[in-house]
């Protein structure tokens, strides 16, 4: 019962800065970042907001475990940001295939060419001018800002959402951008005020790695927390139930047919998809609503060589696809009828040596390594 009154106290109002959590907390977390955070991933130890940048976008949404292998893939293609303006965006998605949410890898793009169009190749010093670069946002920003510039700014990523709700006891429902607004406020409250060259960085870095490795979404480590006595969560005895946030998207299925369309030296017909959408952007199979469509715009000499693959599903973040490819066996160049491009048009037979330059969606480059003998 204590639990549920501490959150309903802080529900309507804007949560309370006591002095000891104000004049300690950010202290504790630059002395625990030091000696138990993370200090030796790639993109650590440095001032170069490129490649910082380039990290902060790879790491939204996606797991660090994941990320140092594009990050040393992308860094060795394109180690700096005229590299990364100057490539195509086909080099771009090829690089980020399989890494998923690619209007990232887009604005990515994007933005080195804005980088190098307005600013003379170098990023902007402040969060403020980095928020009017494409793909980067107010929490985005911050971090390069504090990392690269030791500008005294406050990040507000999921982690960190977490960390600061479950010490303040804050209980209003961060679905409500006012209360968010709120918690953005008490983020920037806490920085660090000295040494901010030395100490944002790390108190920045510190606040992501608590959030990553002790204060957990579920079962968190409060034992090991370096602020477990300033936390107001754990002393209302349910720090799990912090941050609230109601308004939570539904997940959602969706049916799709591919056409394998294959030659005999193993060339296969892509085209890209349409943007926005599902992969937009990449070279994919023609993709068709469902396996009737796909039968009605085959022309019928081409039925008897259609056979049916393995169904499989593909998982999203919030959407589950189940795909039923068929395969189909061309002639020697033969074209690729107009019925069969739904998507932009535009497509081209590619044999296996060029599949890796191109960006593909991560379950049909699995799937073209598969056995594709027709």
């Amino acid at each position: 019962m204590a639990a549920v009154l501490t959150v309903r106290r802080t529900q309507d109002k804007k949560p309370a800065l006591r002095p000891t959590v104000l004049s300690a907390f950010s202290g504790e977390i630059v002395c625990w970042q030091k000696s138990h955070g993370r200090n030796s991933l790639p993109w650590q130890n440095t001032r170069d907001p490129y490649l910082v940048w380039l990290s902060e976008i790879m790491l939204q949404q996606t797991q660090v475990s994941t990320v140092l292998d594009y990050f040393a893939r992308f860094v060795q293609r394109f180690p700096t940001v005229s590299a990364l303006a100057a490539a195509s965006q086909d080099e771009v998605l090829a690089l980020w295939s399989g890494l998923g949410y690619y209007s990232r890898a887009r604005n990515l793009h994007h933005c080195a060419q804005v980088v190098m169009a307005l600013h003379a190749g170098q990023f902007p010093g402040s969060a403020e001018q980095l928020q009017s670069l494409p793909g980067i946002g107010r929490s985005t920003a911050a971090a390069i800002a504090s990392f690269c510039f030791g500008e005294r700014v406050a990040i507000l990523d999921g982690n960190v959402k977490r960390v600061l709700a479950r010490v303040l006891g804050y209980g209003a429902d961060l679905a409500q951008s006012a209360n968010e607004r709120a918690l953005w406020d008490q983020a920037t409250a806490l920085l660090p005020d000295q040494d901010l060259p030395d100490t944002m960085p790390r108190y920045t870095q510190g606040l992501m790695d608590l959030g990553s490795t002790i204060c957990t979404l579920r079962q968190p480590k409060c034992l090991l927390c370096p602020v477990q006595t300033l936390c107001r969560g754990l002393a209302a005895g349910d720090p799990v139930s912090l941050p609230v946030k109601t308004r939570k998207l539904k997940r959602s299925a969706q049916a799709l047919s591919l056409l394998w369309a294959q030659q005999p030296d193993g060339s296969v017909w892509l085209e890209k998809r349409p943007v926005p959408g599902i992969w937009g952007g990449l070279y994919c199979l023609p993709v068709f609503e469902s396996d009737d469509a796909l039968k009605d715009k085959l022309p019928s000499p081409l039925h008897a060589r259609l056979v049916p693959l393995p169904r499989f599903v593909h998982v999203l973040t919030h959407k589950d696809l189940h795909l039923s490819p068929w395969i189909a066996g061309f002639r020697a160049g033969q074209a690729m009828p107009k019925a069969l491009q739904p998507g932009l048009g535009g497509g081209a037979w590619f044999g296996p040596a060029a599949w890796p330059a191109l960006g593909l969606p991560a379950p049909i480059r699995k799937l073209l390594a598969q056995d594709r003998s027709a």
